[in-house]
């Protein structure tokens, strides 16, 4: 008789705050653990990074942990895009082991990320088919078997998920991979299912691959967003970060570390918040026996394809700072896609390189890590102008990691991340000699970037003012091209030429500097001071 009392005591409170306060239908309480995981790219055996020789990552490692925290607490297991894309283990089989793992691990749902669309619709159709979990895209419409959201219930709470992602998904993966899809404002999207659950349900949680940064704005601009649980910019968020009453984190990369997020729910609102990131190392950890088994099962074929040694590195080849600053492998790869092609300039998005090539034998393998895309060279012709407009781009993004970042041969350029966008590069030099902006010069790059990715729209409108100017899933036609061999992928023309010296290395050579400059006076980071340049 107490016991129904309490109850009742209780559901009358429960109700009154409700309309004294317009708070939501809901009032329940609990704990709730949220692990994530985000930009895997399908490494699923881990990795070992520049100067380190000790393992990181490995999904089985992965899988064993969040198997043990999942005992002790609600748990939700999600994923924030890019999963089935990046490595050889998934570009092969174009993702299909990926989500065959996530099945067995149980996931609870995953946002569709840009890199999700690069083997094209039917595919990730096919992917999202085997997905025993959903597959969230809520900002994007005429792509069969994407969901908007879910609703779930765990731990005595009503929890939605709603999944998002970044609308230049059409710059960030082929545009012939998404003709036909739309991809709506992510802020318009979750602020109309915000309005639409916020008063069934306890917690709302976006799952975002729209990168850390536009997380932050999201959850600046929408209210009522509990949790955002983030991909797309490979952000280490050693603990979380808090935009008004929004809870946002997000894990790295590769599978690298395993997100915990604890939070505490009374009365539908979080009181308690924890955060942390699990590293994943081998050496210290135990396995999932059958996630292993499938790991060594595609592993085999891998290796029975890829294994070749095709020649040797005698330096490590930085292929992890790409994003940020010039690299002995950026430089190796953009002075062998200017010899290709016959260009005076090649440039190459860092975003495009993904793995390092330590030293020591060179494998097929290391090569498709490192190039998992299918990028071929392009060349066509560019005036002085253009190519400004091309670094200024570049350099655009480069606090923040991302991708545009270009590698270059043939030119060098210096450029102040302080300065006011597009007054950033300066002392731009081809061949030696200061750039004419009036001059037409021969510029290479990768088709992606040719048709417009990574917003590169300089080179899309070049080649746009030929009359005969088509971008395909296979080709680009322009009269201003100057070379376009579609059959034969940047990767081949890297391997071809390991394969011809054998032994390979190379050191970066100041071809891009990073200056701070105050009071006519420059300084690159840890030097001594320079004259400012004239622009």
């Amino acid at each position: 008789m107490l016991r129904i009392k309490k109850v009742f005591f209780t559901l009358v409170v429960c109700v009154s705050l409700s309309i004294l306060f317009a708070a939501p239908a809901y009032c329940q309480s609990g704990e709730l653990r949220i692990l994530h995981l985000n930009d895997f790219h399908g490494f699923a055996t881990g990795k070992r990074l520049i100067g380190s020789d000790e393992m990181q990552g490995g999904i089985s490692y992965l899988a064993w942990l969040a198997d043990n925290l999942r005992k002790e607490k609600p748990t939700l297991l999600l994923a924030a895009g890019d999963m089935i894309q990046g490595s050889p283990f998934a570009n092969l089989f174009k993702g299909k082991p990926v989500i065959e793992i996530m099945n067995k691990m149980g996931f609870d749902a995953m946002c569709v990320g840009n890199h999700e669309f690069d083997f094209g619709k039917d595919v990730l159709r096919e992917r999202i088919t085997e997905a025993a979990f959903p597959v969230l895209g809520a900002n994007v419409k005429g792509m069969p078997g994407l969901k908007p959201y879910i609703i779930k219930e765990l731990g005595g709470l009503k929890i939605a998920i709603i999944g998002v992602v970044t609308e230049d998904t059409p710059f960030a993966t082929h545009p012939a991979n998404v003709e036909g899809l739309t991809f709506l404002s992510p802020a318009a999207t979750v602020e109309e299912y915000v309005r639409k659950l916020r008063d069934s349900v306890d917690i709302i949680i976006v799952l975002s691959h729209l990168g850390y940064n536009n997380d932050m704005l999201l959850a600046g601009r929408v209210k009522g967003i509990d949790i955002i649980v983030g991909g797309h910019s490979h952000t280490q968020t050693l603990k979380h970060m808090l935009i008004g009453n929004t809870v946002i984190v997000q894990a790295w990369e590769y599978g690298m570390v395993l997100g915990v997020l604890d939070v505490v729910v009374q009365s539908g609102k979080i009181v308690e918040v924890k955060s942390r990131l699990e590293e994943i190392r081998p050496s210290h950890m135990k396995k999932r026996e059958d996630i292993a088994q499938i790991v060594e099962q595609y592993g085999r074929q891998v290796d029975a394809l890829m294994g070749r040694v095709i020649g040797e590195a005698l330096v490590d080849l930085d292929g992890e700072n790409v994003r940020t600053r010039e690299t002995n492998l950026g430089d190796l790869i953009t002075d062998i896609m200017r010899q290709q092609s016959d260009s005076r300039i090649a440039l190459t998005n860092g975003g495009g390189i993904r793995a390092s090539i330590r030293k020591g034998n060179i494998t097929l393998n290391d090569i498709y890590t490192a190039l998992p895309f299918d990028n071929y060279i392009v060349a066509m012709k560019l005036t002085g102008r253009e190519i400004k407009e091309v670094l200024e781009h570049s350099v655009s993004g480069v606090k923040l990691r991302e991708g545009r970042f270009l590698q270059v041969s043939g030119l060098s350029f210096t450029y102040d991340p302080n300065m006011p966008q597009g007054l950033r590069v300066t002392d731009v030099s081809v061949g030696g000699a200061k750039m004419d902006i009036n001059a037409t010069y021969t510029v290479c790059t990768n088709d992606f970037l040719a048709a417009g990715g990574d917003g590169y729209r300089t080179f899309r409108e070049a080649l746009k003012e030929s009359q005969d100017f088509s971008i395909t899933a296979n080709t680009i036609t322009s009269d201003k091209i100057t070379y376009n061999d579609s059959g034969r992928p940047l990767k081949d023309a890297v391997m071809d030429y390991i394969k011809e010296k054998k032994r390979i290395t190379a050191t970066v050579e100041g071809r891009i500097k990073e200056v701070s400059c105050s009071e006519g006076v420059c300084k690159q980071p840890g030097d001594r001071s320079i004259p400012r340049y004239d622009r």
